[in-house]
């Protein structure tokens, strides 16, 4: 299994997946072909063999088609057999109790997944904390 990593653009975050199990999405997701962007992202979530997975989600802002695919796509973690142990953890600022909520929905919606809610204020990049842990 090959990693998934697409960079940040003006209307779609950056995507890093690792088959070792760590996850990450971050940024803005309003892209104009939500499916483009998730469709990889699903085959990857069902075909994982990782044992422990991460799944570390910071998005400042994302439309209602991310939000269906986002919710499609924890769905199919928490259904992958071969993981054992799967964490979410949702990054988001202080302010945005909407995020927040949504997170909740989504942590409802599955069976397997353990969430883990991180407030920050400011401005959060785990891409660079990410690329700064590996040197």
């Amino acid at each position: 299994m090959d990693p998934i990593l697409i960079g940040a653009t003006e209307h779609s975050p950056l995507v890093d997946f690792d088959p070792s199990g760590k996850l990450l999405i971050e940024g803005k997701s309003i892209p104009e072909d939500v499916n483009k962007l998730f469709v990889p992202l699903f085959e990857f979530a069902s075909t994982i063999e990782a044992v422990n997975v991460t799944f570390d989600i910071n998005l400042e802002y994302f439309n209602t088609a991310t939000s269906k695919r986002l919710l499609e796509l924890l769905k199919r973690l928490d259904a992958n057999n071969k993981i054992k142990n799967f964490t979410v953890n949702w990054h988001y600022e202080n302010d945005d109790e909407d995020s927040r909520e949504m997170a909740e929905i989504y942590e409802e919606c599955l069976v397997r997944a353990n969430f883990t809610y991180k407030e920050f204020s400011g401005h959060l990049n785990l891409a660079e904390q990410r690329t700064a842990t590996k040197i």
